[in-house]
């Protein structure tokens, strides 16, 4: 563990090296890629200090007990050997994790985008209560989100919900919520009292940065129109909303959240930029599936991942087996107890994979 404590260290001090150097500073796609280096090292560099003194308590403990001279002071080391025995195996636990190749995705923002499913009324009522868990779980975490595009339901809720996240590893957190949400519950609109089963998609991007996805202006078709829905005197007066077509993979990005038309452009460039890089992220995504057979990352955006039962007050995550009876916490943005369970058994996958190399 030491020997590859080390090689991390010899890492950790030629990148340290490196993000100075003006020719580095001047490439803003290396430098921003140092950099998020640098941070996951200088995280694995206040382990290893750590496991070193550990070490290091551990060895000397054991030369003052094999000495024996002073009992006074075998009795001491003892204490500092049982102290440095327990603790050594969960921090190379953590070490083991730590050293898992970490997806360079999981460090960027995201666009989410949630539509209402089969179900009518009541899945744009669901998709609506699902925007609200989430923007309830970003703002927990110190995160901002913003608005790119909606698409109000007719009795409530969103047909359609499209909205940016910053943050720090926003990706690598929420990229577990992809796929298809299902409820059960009686509908608002139900008189009869009967359960009915909803759904709603839920789509998690990566942010692409411009180096990213280079789009050709002259591949991109843009229409203004007139924003709807509330949002003052400017709304269905001024062309402020913006629509982008890929013409050639026939993507769509529309933006009309703000009443600057320079500012709705630009989000609807960086949610067609997310668009194009997600696509070919989702190829990625899927031949890995396929090559690890993982559990909890797939390419497949049809998958049905989760239930919210209401008579039964329970939360299930299909693709682990995990059934929590908190719908109304986990509901109100408490969800940061599935994320961490999708967290650990998609690490212990990796770690798996990567075996050989510990």
């Amino acid at each position: 563990m030491i020997e590859k404590l080390n090689i991390v260290k010899q890492r950790f001090d030629e990148v340290n090296d490196l993000i100075i150097q003006p020719e580095v500073i001047s490439d803003q796609k290396r430098y921003i890629e140092l950099n998020k280096e640098y941070k996951d090292l200088k995280a694995l560099m206040e382990v290893r200090e750590n496991y070193m003194t550990l070490s290091n308590n551990m060895k000397e403990a054991q030369e003052i007990i094999a000495d024996g001279s002073d009992p006074e002071m075998t009795e001491m080391a003892k204490l500092q050997l049982e102290e440095a025995k327990e603790a050594i195996p969960a921090l190379e636990e953590k070490i083991r994790f730590m050293l898992v190749p970490k997806d360079p995705e999981d460090a960027k923002n995201v666009v989410m985008e949630i539509r209402a499913g089969t179900g009518g009324d009541e899945a744009s009522i669901f998709a609506g209560d699902l925007y609200k868990m989430y923007t309830k779980y970003i703002e927990s975490k110190g995160w901002k989100s913003n608005i790119v595009d909606y698409n109000e339901g007719t009795s409530g809720g969103f047909k359609e919900m499209i909205f940016e996240v910053t943050g720090e590893d926003v990706y690598g957190t929420l990229k577990f919520e992809a796929g298809v949400h299902r409820v059960q519950r009686v509908p608002q609109t139900e008189t009869q009292g009967r359960v009915h089963t909803s759904a709603a998609t839920v789509m998690v991007l990566p942010e692409a940065e411009e180096f990213d996805v280079e789009i050709n202006p002259k591949d991109v078709r843009i229409d203004y129109f007139c924003s709807s829905g509330p949002g003052g005197q400017s709304v269905n007066t001024t062309y402020s909303a913006v629509r982008l077509t890929h013409v050639p993979t026939g993507l769509v990005a529309q933006c009309q959240d703000q009443k600057s038309q320079h500012k709705n452009k630009e989000k609807a460039f960086r949610v067609l930029r997310s668009r194009l890089y997600e696509q070919e992220l989702a190829k990625k995504m899927e031949a890995d599936a396929a090559k690890r057979n993982s559990m909890v990352s797939s390419g497949d955006r049809s998958a049905k991942i989760r239930t919210y039962n209401y008579a039964q007050g329970r939360v299930t995550d299909h693709r682990i087996n995990l059934t929590l009876y908190d719908l109304g916490n986990i509901i109100n943005g408490d969800i940061q107890k599935i994320i961490d369970e999708l967290q650990l058994v998609d690490n212990t996958e990796k770690l798996k994979e990567n075996s050989d190399v510990f």
